[in-house]
Formats: C-alpha cells, sequence, structure tokens
C-alpha cells in the first residue's frame, strides 16, 4: 500500500535527523531514506570534540546513531535504501528508491557533500592513519607535529591557519605560484612563522608504513621530486555536492550547490536543502542541526499554508 508523508527527509546525517526529530515531534509523519546508515560523513570520525554536550567528545559513529534513535522516539520512520529519481515539482513529491516509490506532501534534501579525494593510491586506505579531509575535525590529532595542506582556495587556506595554531610545522602544497584565497587569509598566513609554501608542487604518492610517514612531491613544471616527511596530510581541494538527482528541477549554483538561503527553502515550493549540499560559508555538524531544525519549521509552515 502507497503511503503519502508529511516530510520524507533524503539523507541521515546531522542535517538529515535533525529535520526528522522536529518534524516528528511537531506531530507530522516523518520518513527519512539514508543510503547507508545514520551519520553521513561524520561517521568518518572517530573523535568529535566541537559539538555540544559531549565533554569528553563523541565517534561519529556514535553520535549519528544517537541522532537516529531521537528522531525515532517521536515516530520518525528510516529506509535504508538509494533514491533513484525524484520528483519534485506539484504538491505531491515522489521518490522513486531501490525499495519501492514514496510520496511525501514535502521533503528535505540533506544529501551532503563530499571531499574531493587526491586520486593518488593508498589515499583510501589511509584514512584516519595520517590522511585527513577537515582541519578544524582531525587538527588535533596532530598538536605539535608536522603536517601539510594541499590545495589553494580559502578552505585551504583557512585549514593551514587552524593547524598553524596546532602543528609545530605546515606545508601548504599548491599546484600554482600563488593561492586562489582571499587576501585576509594570504596575509595571515605569510605572517605565521610555521608556515612553509610549496608552490607548482604536486602530491604523486603517499609514503606510510602502519600510518602516513610522508609523501612525494613532484614539480608540475620539471617533473623532479623529492620527498616530504610528514605526519598529516590535510586534503583540501574542494567538495563535490550530492545533488546530481536534483539537477534541472532544483536552481544549482556554479559549484552544484543547492540554492537555498537561511530559511533553507530552495526554488521549488515544499522543497527545503539543509546542510552541506546547500550554498553556506559554513560546513560543520552544528550548523548542519541548526538546518535541520530550521528547515523542519519552514515545512511545517509550508504544510499549515496548503490547508488554509
Amino acid at each position: 500500500m502507497e503511503k503519502k508523508y508529511d516530510v520524507i527527509v533524503i539523507g541521515g546525517g546531522p542535517a538529515g535527523y535533525t529535520a526528522a526529530l522536529y518534524a516528528a515531534r511537531a506531530g507530522l509523519s516523518t520518513l527519512v531514506v539514508e543510503k547507508l546508515y545514520a551519520g553521513g560523513q561524520m561517521t568518518q570520525t572517530s573523535q568529535i570534540d566541537n559539538y555540544p554536550g559531549y565533554p569528553e567528545g563523541i565517534d561519529g559513529v556514535s553520535l549519528g546513531m544517537n541522532m537516529q534513535k531521537s528522531a525515532a522516539r517521536f515516530g520518525a520512520e528510516t529506509v535504508n535504501t538509494e533514491v533513484l529519481s525524484a520528483e519534485l515539482h506539484g504538491a505531491i513529491k515522489k521518490l522513486e528508491t531501490k525499495k519501492g516509490t514514496y510520496f511525501a506532501k514535502t521533503v528535505i534534501i540533506a544529501t551532503g557533500a563530499g571531499h574531493k579525494h587526491l586520486g593518488v593510491a593508498d589515499e583510501e586506505n589511509l584514512i584516519g592513519r595520517g590522511v585527513a579531509y577537515c582541519a578544524a575535525c582531525d587538527g588535533m590529532f596532530y598538536r605539535g607535529k608536522t603536517v601539510a595542506v594541499v590545495g589553494g582556495g580559502n578552505s585551504a587556506a583557512a585549514d593551514a591557519l587552524t593547524l598553524s595554531r596546532i602543528a609545530k610545522k605546515v606545508y601548504l602544497i599548491h599546484r600554482r605560484d600563488s593561492l586562489r584565497a582571499e587576501k585576509i587569509y594570504r596575509e595571515q598566513l605569510e605572517k605565521a612563522e610555521n608556515v612553509e609554501f610549496l608552490w607548482n608542487s604536486e602530491v604523486s604518492q603517499l609514503l606510510s608504513a602502519e600510518r602516513l610517514t610522508g609523501v612525494k612531491l613532484q614539480n608540475v613544471f620539471s617533473g623532479e621530486e623529492n620527498v616530504l616527511d610528514l605526519d598529516g596530510l590535510f586534503v583540501s581541494v574542494g567538495m563535490r555536492p550530492a545533488t546530481e538527482l536534483f539537477r534541472g528541477q532544483l536552481q544549482l549554483d556554479e559549484s552544484g550547490y543547492i540554492v537555498a538561503d537561511e530559511s533553507t527553502g530552495t526554488s521549488i515550493p515544499g522543497v527545503f536543502a539543509v546542510g552541506d549540499v546547500r550554498t553556506k560559508e559554513v560546513r560543520q555538524i552544528i550548523t548542519a542541526a541548526a538546518d535541520g531544525a530550521v528547515a523542519s519549521h519552514y515545512a511545517g509552515v509550508y504544510l499549515a499554508s496548503r490547508e488554509e
């Protein structure tokens, strides 16, 4: 039998499950569609210290499960399956999944964004063992150590600045001879005594034993290679939002993020975008959760207006 929900949330990360919690607690029939498991990208983090309420920190898997349980307590359902297509226009939204078809009056998109990888051998195997993608998340593990950041934009510069206050030495590796980052970042980096720029260089190989021990760098012009000893490597070469399902329906920005302001509303009435998938400046667990609360409020407002 087909079931129509007040709210379907696509994605079971912190934004998705916060939206589900608030929606279900407000008495709205709510379904979360998550293709893997609760927590989303934060399940890759073994220690989260910047989410309030956990003075000793918490691992990403446990936090994700706690969020799912909180939503389920008020009746939010979860189905673990992949959404194959979405029809978002109209009063009733339709989602085709590997486990069947679901209908909803409103949809909250919480599909997230993934860090772009370097694409070099052993990168996946070394995640959490010397290779990381978020200085705010994992920088604390490298206090007093030697690290490098790969990238040249604002995110890479911000990561390098964060690490300069934690690590003993920070190398900033960039394939060009200048940063794309804004002037304010460049000026701060130039003043940091423990930051060294490695221009016109790319990581060609990761060196490791049980953990990362260093990288092999290649000059993009001469091809000359040299070894850089490291305790940690932070890859900051951009993000890739999970928005392919919605291309052609929702307004996306030039980087592929869903255009949505602080109300989380999108270009289609009754469709909201939360967390890392939407246009925003700061992408952290706490800001994702805040988006979820906001979206559920406006979903309720939208539903109430339809009943008038």
